[in-house]
C-alpha cells in the first residue's frame, strides 16, 4: 500500500511540473538536457527500450541526477500525464 501512495506522489509531481512548464517529455530532450546538468529529477516508464534506459541512468551517475523507474508502461504514463500518446521518459528541469 505505501507503494502505491508513493507512485502516486510520483505521478503528482509529474503532472504540476508539466503544468507548471517544469518538466519535458522525451528520451532525447532528456538526453540533451541531463548532459548540460538541467535536470533534477528523471521518471522512467517500465517498459522503456533498455539502450535509451542505460544512455540515461549512464548521464544521470555522472551529474548526479535522481532516476525513479515507475511501475507504469508507457501508454499509462501518457495517459497520467494527460497527452494522447506515450511516454516513456519525463524530467523535471531545475
Amino acid at each position: 500500500m505505501a507503494k502505491k501512495k508513493e507512485i502516486d506522489k510520483n505521478v503528482e509531481e509529474i503532472n504540476k511540473n508539466l503544468g507548471s512548464g517544469k518538466a519535458i517529455i522525451g528520451a532525447n530532450e532528456t538526453l540533451k538536457n541531463l548532459r548540460h546538468s538541467r535536470v533534477k529529477k528523471i521518471f522512467l516508464s517500465s517498459n522503456l527500450a533498455d539502450t535509451v534506459k542505460e544512455d540515461i541512468v549512464h548521464y544521470a551517475d555522472i551529474t548526479k541526477t535522481e532516476v525513479v523507474e515507475l511501475n507504469y508502461p508507457n501508454d499509462e504514463l501518457g495517459a497520467l500525464c494527460k497527452k494522447p500518446f506515450s511516454v516513456s521518459v519525463v524530467s523535471i528541469l531545475n
